[in-house]
């Protein structure tokens, strides 16, 4: 198994996950994170670092969210890694109380 990153990094872009990482799985683009699977060591550290919530098991994902999987192995192969923490985008703040965090 491995974890996903869903919807809710989508313009937040916290990197709290990133720091947690012991396996450098994260992807990054200009809006978002995602994980890359075949690094994902579904050790489960990234999880509770996540302020949005955006990060789930695979196998606790809901039916309406399974497509994340695909596109978080999609998007692994296109972006570049990161292994650092970022500063979080601009309205991050206000998105993470938007989704009620």
């Amino acid at each position: 198994m491995t974890h996903v990153v869903t919807d809710n990094c989508r313009g937040c872009r916290y990197t709290d996950c990133v720091a947690q990482c012991p396996v450098a799985c994260f992807h990054v683009n200009e809006a978002r994170v995602y994980i890359n699977p075949g690094v994902c060591i579904d050790c489960g550290a990234c999880i509770p670092a996540c302020p949005v919530h955006a990060i789930v098991e695979e196998f606790d994902l809901a039916e309406d969210q399974q497509h994340w999987i695909g596109i978080n192995a999609e998007a692994a192969t296109r972006y570049p890694s990161i292994r650092a923490r970022m500063a979080p985008l601009e309205g991050a703040d206000d998105r993470r109380r938007a989704l009620g965090y």
